[in-house]
């Protein structure tokens, strides 16, 4: 609940922003102290110059909100900026000839200055939320610096390319069908790209920067992101590896197929909630029962000295633009397969061509049935269509793990795909053909 709701006249009061803007600009002095005193622990205790203690950044901050309130004009504001401005030039100055060249102090000091302006003009939520971006500014360096050290130059530029593509072509797409053999629009075709792009982008980056060494059941469940399938397969071909069956390897490939079932929630929620009641409940039911089986076998494996440690998957970028483009002209041609299919088959064709698409890449299946105009289907058999699509795929997941893996290695995670799979195109079948739910 708002602050000002509760407490009318003290939000009204002079005495409410001083008080807030002292405390927060002598807050702010200490993390400042101990971000230089880590620095001076870092750089073998040599001097560093600084602005002042914990009092100096309290009273920048004070002499911003008496300024304001002594003149509403803000020219009394503005002088004293270029007051501040000048000393801190000044001490920059004095700081390059001591062989320091770092601007963050006199820009969080430019920031307190800044607390007055925020308390006075705004909610109090945003100079809270001035203060803690400083906060996390001083406390991020040694992951910014892990980040500089460790991240790809190469994709920032591909992520940049990926969000003009997404902030500025998107919304100058058109939202009408520009073909009738195409049952989607130009932008909503994209918007869908942009969504799995992201949700695989994801499990990407926690693979390949923040989570690079991992358990085999951790390695499923981030994995499942970027695609069960692959994560299958590398699990398999490690299984061919170990001498001794282990069975967290198998909690991996089981645990990758969870996931994917809650990435097919995410998918629906986000491109046609309309379908979200009739198969929330079935792909969650696959989902948590998938990822729960494989907590169990982690947990079991533990009792083995088996190294239950993976290789990094796929580093192919799914932000690359040549990715994307290709996934984009899958997606228009099973857009256009999809609804031929339906208009001269009905729901046994797709049936058919949903469990037949299981055995290649589902994404640009299940995209074609969130965003296409079917007028001939209904929702049930739509989601009839995603899960058996889901389940053939289990069933081409089970067959890599048995072609690509040693069958004692992987038996277990094997064995588990094919009666998953069953069980998932029975429901699939059951809800298509409106036998349940």
């Amino acid at each position: 609940m708002n602050l000002g709701v509760l407490f009318p006249h003290l939000m009204e009061s002079v005495w409410f922003p001083f008080l807030l803007v002292g405390i927060f600009g002598f807050l702010t002095g200490l993390e400042i102290r101990e971000y230089l005193n880590q620095r001076g622990r870092n750089l073998d205790d040599s001097p560093l110059v600084k602005i002042g203690t914990s009092r100096t950044y309290t009273f920048i901050a004070l002499l911003g909100v008496i300024l304001i309130e002594l003149d509403a004009s803000l020219y009394l504001y503005m002088v004293g900026m270029v007051s501040l401005i000048v000393l801190l030039g000044t001490y920059y100055a004095h700081k390059l000839q001591n062989g320091r060249s770092g601007l963050l102090q006199p820009l969080i000091a430019l920031i307190v200055y800044t607390y007055g302006p925020g308390a006075i003009m705004m909610p109090p939520w945003f100079v809270v939320l001035q203060f803690v971006a400083v906060v996390f500014t001083l406390s991020a360096r040694p992951f910014a610096h892990s980040i500089i050290e460790h991240i790809n130059p190469g994709e920032i530029l591909t992520l940049a390319k990926f969000l003009v593509l997404a902030g500025v072509i998107l919304p100058l797409l058109p939202d009408e069908p520009i073909s009738p053999h195409i049952p989607a629009t130009p932008f909503k075709i994209w918007v869908a790209i942009v969504v799995i792009s992201s949700i695989s982008y994801l499990g990407y980056l926690l693979k390949s920067y923040i989570v690079t060494r991992s358990g085999y059941l951790l390695t499923g469940l981030i994995g499942g992101l970027y695609s069960s399938t692959a994560t299958t397969v590398v699990l398999a071909r490690r299984s061919s590896q170990l001498g001794q069956p282990d069975i967290s390897l198998n909690a991996g490939i089981v645990s990758a197929t969870g996931v994917m079932y809650l990435r097919l929630i995410l998918l629906i929620a986000f491109l046609n909630h309309a379908l979200l009641d009739i198969a929330l409940w079935p792909l969650l039911a696959f989902g948590i029962g998938c990822i729960a089986l494989a907590a169990i076998m982690a947990l079991a494996s533990r009792r083995h000295t088996a190294d239950d440690r993976s290789d990094n998957q796929a580093k192919t970028n799914p932000l690359e633009l040549g990715i994307a483009t290709l996934f984009a002209l899958l997606f228009v041609a099973m857009l256009i397969v999809t609804q031929q299919v339906i208009q001269h088959f009905g729901n046994s064709g797709l049936e058919v061509l949903s469990f037949l698409v299981g055995f290649a890449d589902i994404d640009p299946f299940v995209l074609s049935i969130l965003n296409g105009k079917y007028a001939d289907i209904a929702d049930h058999q739509l989601v009839g269509a995603i899960i058996i699509a889901a389940g053939s795929n289990d069933l081409l997941k089970g067959i890599f793990a048995v072609a690509l893996g040693r069958w004692r290695n992987v038996r277990s995670g094997a064995l588990f795909l094919f009666v998953v799979s069953v069980m998932t195109i029975a429901v699939g079948l059951l809800i298509s053909r409106q036998f349940v739910f």
